[in-house]
């Protein structure tokens, strides 16, 4: 089969937003998937950014906990510590995509569950934690809102107007953090996922290293092979044992979407009526979308997209931290929205102007490589060396450790060989002067912050001494624990 107008098709089959709006297909029952009024929703055909959102659910959508065989089958704990608040409403899975306008080009960006974020549009005092915690924060809220206010409403309206609460909620807290407003979601439960995977048969994919978890049940080979529904499901959602846990999870993720796209290619399901009806069945029981999402008009203007015009990224960390006993991942906001904005909106660079007759460009002495900083918390003020660490990043430094040290009159900047030019500027940020030492690291700088240390604004010294361009270059990183984009020539990528 030619590998034509299917990618983001098949996408978007796979998380059961629509059953690619082929002619068969009757209006009424492709709507029926949109029924969340969580948020408004935006164009239906041209550029728009959707969110995708898997939700790690031990229940039905209506807040019934799911059958003990069912929990047996997808390694999700018993009815009993489901009941006590095993598993909760988290979106263990959330990918950010925007789609460029004629529907020929894709980008996407998924966002580590444990990204420790300001939450938006939420109900309820918490305002903030993970990034995959908005939805059932908000969810529990509200649910006991309405319930006090009103005792006799049924179980699946109080469920449907929580859920709406927990998307509204999630949708609000992912633009904040990447700065683009989203048009569209589409939310898919853990057994709902399950029953996609059975209507798909299961899926190709490929492991660098063999796999033991039983956590999650994932207990495969290195190597291609061929997994059935509920190994698919271990699959995604692994992430113990993998060596950077939840980054590590998020291309599993985005590896299974694109192993399907293969597979719905090669073996036409979206030409077979009886496998595009079983999906559609599945979505209108297991999927939510805005209500305002014309979902034929969307599949129209993605035919003409192709598999090699979808690409998926990994949002980066700046570390690991333990905020509020919980493990979590320091981001830097404002390097987030850089990146995505320049993704998601690239502008042309200007025109190359003409060399006067004899001139001769200045040949610039190359760079050596950034310094990597670790920031140590000396200052007694929560969090300051996270928020120091990333206003670094956004200065051009690499992160390097974060952490506490004992209480510090001042702060103090060391460096090792090949840092001094950084640590210069580092410290004279803080009104401090940068003192050589043996035991920082070549390339390292340390930063040891006492009382009275604030965050940094861009050092003077680093700030362009030219005109910038209209378009400042904003490199998607590739390196570090995020990795860079999961792709393969065959259609399979192999992954952690």
């Amino acid at each position: 089969m030619a590998r034509t107008g299917y990618a983001l098709q098949c996408l978007v089959a796979v998380v059961a937003l629509m059953a690619s709006g082929l002619a068969y297909l009757t209006v009424r029952d492709v709507r029926s998937i949109g029924s969340s009024h969580a948020i408004v929703s935006g164009p239906s055909v041209g550029a728009q950014n959707i969110l995708l959102m898997g939700i790690e659910s031990r229940t039905y959508w209506n807040g019934t906990i799911l059958p003990p065989r069912i929990l047996a089958k997808l390694h999700a704990g018993s009815a009993a510590a489901v009941a006590a608040g095993t598993g909760g409403n988290a979106t263990n899975t959330l990918i950010l995509i925007h789609v460029f306008a004629g529907g020929k080009k894709a980008v996407g960006f998924s966002i580590p569950r444990d990204d420790w974020v300001q939450f938006a549009g939420t109900v309820g005092p918490q305002q903030t934690g993970k990034v995959d915690q908005a939805y059932g924060v908000s969810m529990f809220y509200q649910e006991q809102k309405i319930a006090a206010a009103d005792p006799g409403i049924s179980q699946n309206r109080l469920a449907f107007l929580g859920n709406e609460a927990g998307q509204a909620a999630a949708v609000a807290t992912v633009e904040q953090l990447t700065g683009v407003h989203i048009d569209h979601f589409a939310a898919v439960n853990l057994y709902g996922f399950y029953e996609l995977a059975k209507v798909l048969g299961g899926v190709e994919v490929c492991l660098n290293h063999a796999v033991h978890d039983k956590n999650s049940g994932a207990d495969f080979p290195a190597g291609y092979q061929h997994l059935d529904p509920a190994q698919a499901l271990a699959f995604v959602r692994q992430r113990d044992g993998l060596p950077n846990g939840d980054l590590d999870r998020t291309h599993r993720q985005q590896a299974f979407l694109d192993s399907v796209m293969q597979q719905l290619r090669q073996e036409g399901v979206l030409d077979d009526l009886t496998k595009v009806g079983a999906l559609l069945n599945v979505a209108k029981q297991y999927v939510i979308a805005d209500a305002g999402w014309n979902l034929l008009d969307f599949a129209a203007q993605m035919r003409s997209l192709t598999s090699q015009d979808l690409v998926f990224h990994t949002l980066p960390i700046v570390g690991y931290e333990t905020i509020d006993g919980q493990d979590a991942n320091s981001v830097n906001p404002a390097y987030i929205k850089s990146i995505v904005q320049a993704a998601f909106y690239p502008k042309p660079g200007p025109a190359h102007g003409r060399h006067h007759a004899g001139s001769k460009a200045k040949k610039k002495a190359p760079a050596g490589p950034p310094a990597t900083v670790d920031v140590l918390n000396g200052s007694g003020v929560s969090q300051l060396a996270h928020n120091v660490s990333a206003a670094l990043v956004t200065d051009g430094f690499k992160a390097g450790t974060i952490g506490d040290t004992a209480y510090r009159p001042s702060t103090e900047v060391l460096y090792g060989a090949g840092a001094s030019a950084g640590a210069g500027k580092i410290a004279s940020l803080f009104g401090a002067t940068a003192v050589a030492s043996a035991s920082i690291p070549r390339d390292h700088v340390e930063v040891l912050l006492g009382a009275g240390a604030t965050v940094p604004t861009a050092s003077p010294s680093t700030s362009p001494t030219t005109s910038p361009s209209p378009t400042p270059s904003v490199v998607i990183p590739t390196t570090g624990p995020q990795g860079g984009a999961v792709s393969a020539v065959n259609g399979i990528p192999c992954v952690n």
